[in-house]
């Protein structure tokens, strides 16, 4: 399983944008990254300046938002739907969207209830459990 550092994380996100830019091959996972980046005009100045954001620290409390964990989430959203896993999850984005017509706005309500989950698990210590995450997303849909 791929697990990247921070910095790796970073600079992947960096690459997408630099080789879009200068019109360079991506790789697969990058042209993702990079539907993802073209959602997201707000963080393209900072993808064009690596060496202000690499190392940046975003603070919650302080009401920042990470755009690296955000896009990051978007693209395991993205990958969660294709295989279906947690099995359900299509569907509940497929009605999600028929509700509202609003692809993107769909992900980031889906993004919600990810985080949610993943913050309900390190609060107990225990592992991710997708009950969470799915009354969570079917309280959208109601």
């Amino acid at each position: 399983m791929f697990n990247p550092s921070r910095e790796q994380a970073r600079q992947f996100f960096f690459d997408a944008w630099r080789k879009y830019r200068q019109r360079e091959m991506l790789s697969a996972m990058e042209n993702i990254a990079l539907e993802v980046i073209l959602l997201h005009p707000e963080y393209h100045a900072m993808l064009d300046d690596t060496a202000r954001y690499q190392d940046k620290d975003y603070l919650p409390e302080m009401g920042d938002t990470n755009p690296f964990l955000h896009m990051s989430m978007h693209i395991a959203i993205r990958e969660q739907l294709s295989i279906d896993q947690p099995v359900g999850i299509r569907q509940r984005f497929e009605r999600l969207l028929t509700k509202t017509g609003d692809e993107h706005a769909v992900m980031h309500q889906i993004m919600e209830c990810l985080a949610e989950m993943i913050w309900q698990a390190q609060r107990s210590q225990s592992a991710f459990d997708s009950t969470v995450y799915f009354e969570c997303l079917d309280r959208w849909e109601n």
